[in-house]
């Protein structure tokens, strides 16, 4: 493996990248338009952004969490205080907290402190309903704490296809700004 610490502008003008998905890693290699150190003859002229599209990067972190959806989360961790958040509503059955990468000024994740096999909505069976109603109305409450009541968006990401990527069901409270439609 090589690395590059100190790249000039000149050099870096005649880098292409290829995908993870072509040799198993992000690659870089040198060559301009008349030179080509490797390049295989079907990409010899395909051209890639610098760096991966981030919906891209969300479903594949999607993808992947999809294949453990019944052992411990980062959720799981947070509700037993072994990761600090910053808590906004917590009580015997849900906790509320900031999103570490807010999409919006307010973001706010709600949670049930028990999973119950509740991974995602399309797991949802009859026994959750007082649960998920119950996640709904905190919703209201964080709402009215942030002080977006007057207008808020509550999200619901379900299985990969959705981009979920932490499969503990959760709420995602998005609000401080005027929201567009449609959403995704």
């Amino acid at each position: 493996m090589v690395v590059l610490t100190s790249v000039s502008a000149p050099l870096l003008s005649t880098m292409r990248v290829f995908p993870r998905s072509y040799w198993g890693t992000q690659t870089l290699i040198r060559g301009g338009a008349s030179t080509s150190i490797f390049q295989p003859p079907h990409v010899r002229n395909w051209r890639i952004e610098p760096f991966m599209n981030a919906v891209n990067n969300e479903e594949a972190a999607a993808k992947a969490a999809a294949f453990d959806t019944d052992g411990p989360t980062i959720f799981d961790k947070i509700i037993s205080k072994e990761i600090p958040s910053a808590v906004v509503y917590e009580d015997d059955t849900a906790l509320a907290f900031r999103d570490i990468s807010p999409q919006a000024p307010v973001h706010v994740l709600v949670i049930p402190k028990f999973r119950d096999g509740l991974t995602h909505l399309g797991k949802a069976e009859e026994r959750h309903e007082n649960i998920l109603g119950h996640l709904m109305y905190v919703a209201r409450i964080v709402a009215e704490k942030e002080g977006i009541l007057d207008g808020f968006r509550v999200v619901v990401n379900s299985g990969p296809s959705a981009c979920q990527s932490v499969y503990h069901l959760h709420l995602h409270v998005l609000g401080g700004r005027q929201m567009k439609w449609p959403p995704g």
